[in-house]
Order: C-alpha cells, then structure tokens, then sequence
C-alpha cells in the first residue's frame, strides 16, 4: 500500500475567488496547495477589461500570506459588447490568460454574459489568431429546457459551432458534469480539453435531495444521475491529457447558502487535493493523479510545469463540520468527514 505521494506542485485551473473580505479569507486555502489558479471573472460588477483585471489581481496577491508563492491568472468575463482590441492587449500583457464565456443568467453574477454565442464571434475570431484560450460555461438558460439536460443542450447547440468555426481556437470546457461532454471533448482534437471538479466526482443528485434539501451540495452546473458520475471518474483518472484539475470553489456563507436562495456554489479550497486524492485511490489510479492535478493544465494552457512538488500522506483529516470566514460560519466541502490524505508538512 502506498503511504505517500510526491507530486508536482498542482494548480487549480478553474476557481472562485469573489472579492473584498471573503477573497481575502479565501486566497490562503488555494495557496497553500496551488502555485496558480484561474480565476473566475464573475464579480459584481464583472471583470470586463484589462485595467479590471489588473486591479482585481494586485488584491488578490495582497491577499496571499506572507513568504507563500501564489500567481493567479486572470480572465475576462466576455460580454456582448467585448473590445477584442482590449482583451488582445490583455493577453499580450500577461494580464489575462484566458476569457470566461458565461450564457447570460447561467450561473452567480452571469447577468451581464452573452446573450446569443454569435455576437462574440468577432472576438473569439480574435482570440483564435491570438492564442487566447476560450473558456466555457456550457449550459443553455432557456426555461423550457430541464436543468440536467442543459450542459448535453449547449454542446449540440453551440459547442459544436464553436469548434466547427474557430477549429484553433483552445477551448476548455469548464466543470463538465455528463457523459455527453467527456464524449464531446475526445471527439475533438487536441485544442478542446475540460477541467472536472471534486464534487462532481463524488456525489451524483440524490445528494441534493435525499434527506431535504441539501444546499451545500448545490452548485451550477447541477451534479447529474451516477452514470454520469461514473463517467467522469473515468474521464479523469484515465491518463488522458484532455482532462485536468478545475476545483470551481465557490464561497458562499453559511447564512447565505441556508436561506431559500441557497446560492450555487461548494466550497471546496480548504481539502481539495485530500477530496480528488481520495477518488484516485479509489478507482486504483494513483499513478496518474499527478498528470491530472500537475502535467495536463500547463500542458493545455502552454505554461511550464511547477519547479516545486508537494508530498501527500495516508494520515486521517477530519473535515471540520464549519471554519470561520470574516467572522461568519463558512461550511466546507466534505464538511463533517474524514478524508484519508494529508499534505505534508
């Protein structure tokens, strides 16, 4: 049996930071495992430009504790309205990394995301020439189609133009819940990849519902029936360099995530390499954790692999039932758990 696991140090290719004090309260849990992060754009109000971006990145590395090294990498929340001279100008100046293609109304703060895919084809026109990776939220808003069914709905009514028009375009489809996207992403070619989050590997809906309600395994886009479950374990423990490491930690306070809103959103910063660990082991692929959590993203995204490893250890972590967030109660993903995975040190 193994007892530890030296890896590269990993990153986390798709996150929630939100901002003010509970992006400051956050930043320390992604940086103490992830030397880089993606970082969510959808702020209120959403980051739009490069000067946004800028701003929003120097408070996140004020955020970071001390004698830590943290790089978060930016993205541009496209609107109708884009300026893809702006978003290039971005891009050239190591600002942005990526740009975050929200359907309007598809999840937190999207109120501002695009209403109809082809109004951007102008700028994913240019980002296409620039290098510029696409990142996608796939789900369509219409009311007349079912919440599970809106991830599969998105791939036949926009994805599938996206490649066909824009065939360079690097394109990651971001949190993907179905079997219907793992099929999607090893259809294309090499230039198509998707980030898999923690959640979305351990529970399938009846998570949501069996018992009550249950709002803290609530996030957007829905976890979907098991057999979709069991494909993107597949997906992700399979060696394939198309799928990587994408946490979407989402924070919400506990007295917002209890409420009849019950925000979208899990908080899974605190354990998350313990969280992905622990179904690696379980499917018998700890051999290839290390291209899912450190090889595959910088790989796609064209950045060098981590100079720094981490070592994890078989110790047994108790996941605390809430932490303390801005003087609030926060409750973490695995809440009330034990997890079988430590890092050391």
């Amino acid at each position: 049996m193994t007892n530890t696991l030296t890896i590269r140090r990993p990153d986390d290719w798709h996150l929630h930071f939100r901002d003010g004090d509970i992006m400051r309260g956050v930043v320390p849990y992604t940086a103490r495992q992830f030397g880089r992060a993606i970082v969510m754009p959808n702020l209120s109000p959403p980051v739009t430009t490069t000067a946004l971006a800028r701003e929003y990145r120097d408070r996140i590395i004020a955020a970071v504790p001390d004698g830590v090294e943290f790089t978060p990498l930016m993205t541009c929340y496209l609107t109708d309205t884009t300026d893809p001279d702006d978003l290039a100008m971005g891009a050239s100046d190591g600002v942005f990394t990526a740009a975050k293609l929200y359907p309007a109304n598809a999840t937190t703060n999207s109120a501002h995301g695009v209403s109809d895919v082809e109004k951007i084809y102008p700028v994913l026109k240019r980002m296409e020439a620039d290098g510029i990776v696409l990142c996608v939220h796939g789900e369509v808003t219409d009311n007349d189609i079912d919440v599970f069914d809106r991830e599969a709905e998105f791939i036949d009514r926009h994805m599938r133009a996206i490649i066909a028009n824009f065939p360079n375009l690097k394109v990651v489809f971001e949190h993907i819940t179905t079997s219907d996207a793992v099929d999607f992403v090893n259809e294309c070619g090499s230039n198509v990849a998707a980030t898999i989050t923690p959640q979305h590997l351990h529970i399938n809906r009846n998570a949501m519902l069996v018992g009550g309600i249950q709002p803290h395994n609530y996030c957007l886009p829905v976890a979907k029936r098991e057999t979709h479950r069991l494909a993107l374990r597949a997906a992700a423990t399979s060696g394939s360099a198309k799928f990587f490491l994408g946490t979407d930690s989402a924070p919400h306070l506990r007295s917002v995530k209890e409420t009849s809103c019950g925000c979208a959103g899990i908080f899974n910063a605190p354990f998350a390499i313990e969280s992905y660990l622990a179904v690696f082991e379980e499917e018998g692929a700890l051999d290839k954790f290390e291209a899912f959590a450190s090889l595959n993203g910088p790989a796609f995204y064209g950045l060098a692999v981590s100079e720094e490893s981490i070592t994890l250890e078989r110790v047994a972590v108790h996941v605390p039932d809430m932490l303390d967030l801005t003087g609030e109660d926060i409750v973490p993903w695995h809440a009330g758990q034990t997890l079988n995975w430590r890092i050391a040190g």
